[in-house]
């Protein structure tokens, strides 16, 4: 039996496996979820036992564990370094799903769930790929898996346990899938991704909350303050106005910027299913460059006053609110960083104190497209597509790809079969049927390519 009759005869067990996965609430961004997120840890290095390792074990760090399996079928072969995370997003608001995050449901073909996309879907494609080649023994290359609890709250963790496991790591290539395709009749090959500078700012305005009656237009409202704060990051071309801010912005070339947009887009359906009626960006580029090839401001939540039922006449003493700044090529989290908090400082009132607090950061990557690996991975779409994927830039950011690089010393192949409209972060999360069982075949036409192309 060869691995794709393997995998078709096992599709309802393979997606069954997914679905109790899924049922696992493994948020790594709040407390109350520590013992589900140990659960999956557990799920995960049972699962690869199942199916086939030599050995698996849970590593313990500072935060939650990261699961580490092996299976060395020769030395003179090449190994595979396979990266994924099993924590996931938090789920709120809750009232904004159709269906309970945590109980999957499949409608549309799809499954909806939290993680169903990012990363557990796509994440245990690898283990079940492994599975098929195991029990077909048609396993061409060693295998080594790196899973973690910790990608959604900035792999703070990851960083030390590489660093002091560079023997245990060490393989040819990494492969990863924690990214998207442009469609599912377009494959494509995700070839850069922005790096990411989040942080928090609190603005302090009178020492309590005050009577807005008593006290309004004679006191600085946070809120207020804060908000004329934020919209003064960006000028009327959607600029951001940090100085220094793209002071080392790698710009793409013409011809570079040509072969960006040739990617197959439909402008009119992108709005319709985002339901808005233009889109809005850095004056100069197109849709597809804002997304991926420039880098952005935006605040992804601000809160202070009473927010509650009804009204409550408040003039706040505190407002706040969460930034983050994607980053392309050239640019450094930590410089970024601390450019957005001199300035942020600098443009506050004397009426109103500011704090900055730096949450995580990571570097955006770049990987070459002239690698046997890549090459690999092409003839692996092409062979299961029937069509040669397209190299794009991914505007998400996998912080952990320029970490690899740098200690390591290994390049990464992005084969994420996610689509842009699988609702990943947000209420309603979804994974086709055709994406999860499509990435498992295809995962083991790369091993085979890999591994010939290395003769």
């Amino acid at each position: 039996m060869n691995t794709h009759n393997y995998i078709e005869q096992n599709k309802q067990k393979f997606l069954d496996e997914l679905l109790d996965l899924l049922r696992i609430p493994s948020v790594s961004a709040d407390s109350k979820f520590k013992n589900d997120v140990l659960k999956t840890a557990e799920f995960i290095k049972s699962s690869l036992e199942q199916a086939g390792v030599d050995k698996a074990e849970i590593c313990e760090t500072a935060g939650f564990p990261i699961v580490y399996g092996e299976k060395i079928i020769d030395k003179n072969l090449p190994t595979v370094l396979v990266y994924g995370h099993y924590d996931v997003q938090p789920a709120d608001p809750y009232e904004l799903w159709d269906s309970p995050p945590f109980e999957p449901v499949i409608k549309n073909d799809k499954i909806y769930a939290r993680g169903a996309c990012d990363d557990k879907g796509q994440m245990y494609m690898h283990v079940k790929a492994f599975e098929s080649m195991m029990a077909t023994n048609s396993l061409t290359c060693n295998v080594k898996f790196m899973v973690e609890g910790e990608e959604e709250v900035g792999s703070d963790n990851l960083g030390i346990f590489v660093k002091e496991n560079k023997e245990k790591l060490a393989a040819d290539i990494i492969l990863i899938s924690d990214t998207s395709m442009i469609d599912n009749n377009t494959p494509s090959l995700t070839v850069g991704l922005r790096g990411l500078s989040y942080l928090q700012v609190e603005v302090t305005g009178p020492n309590r909350d005050l009577h807005s009656g008593v006290y309004g237009g004679a006191v600085a409202n946070p809120i207020n303050v804060l908000c004329e704060m934020i919209a003064s990051l960006k000028d009327e071309n959607n600029h951001i106005t940090i100085p220094g801010f793209y002071d080392k912005v790698e710009e793409l070339t013409k011809e570079e910027r040509e072969a960006l947009n040739k990617a197959p887009f439909d402008l009119e359906e992108y709005k319709k299913d985002l339901d808005i009626e233009e889109t809005s960006g850095e004056k100069g580029y197109t849709t597809l460059e804002r997304a991926g090839i420039r880098p952005t401001l935006d605040v992804n939540g601000i809160w202070g006053g009473y927010t509650g039922e009804g009204a409550k006449t408040v003039l706040p003493s505190k407002a706040y609110a969460k930034i983050s700044m994607r980053l392309v090529p050239g640019q450094k989290s930590h410089e970024i960083t601390e450019l957005f908090t001199k300035h942020f400082t600098s443009i506050a009132p004397k009426s109103v104190k500011v704090k900055v607090t730096p949450h995580h950061g990571g570097e955006p990557a770049v990987t070459p497209t002239d690698s046997v690996a890549y090459a690999a991975a092409s003839a692996a779409y092409e062979e299961a597509f029937g069509k040669a994927p397209i190299p794009t830039r991914d505007g998400g950011s996998i912080p952990i790809v320029s970490l690899f690089k740098d200690e390591l010393k290994l390049n990464t192949v992005l084969m994420g079969f996610g689509l842009d409209s699988d609702a990943i972060h947000s209420p309603n999360e979804h994974y086709g049927l055709f994406n999860y069982m499509k990435g498992i075949e295809t995962i083991t036409l790369f091993y085979k390519h890999f591994a010939e192309m290395n003769k």
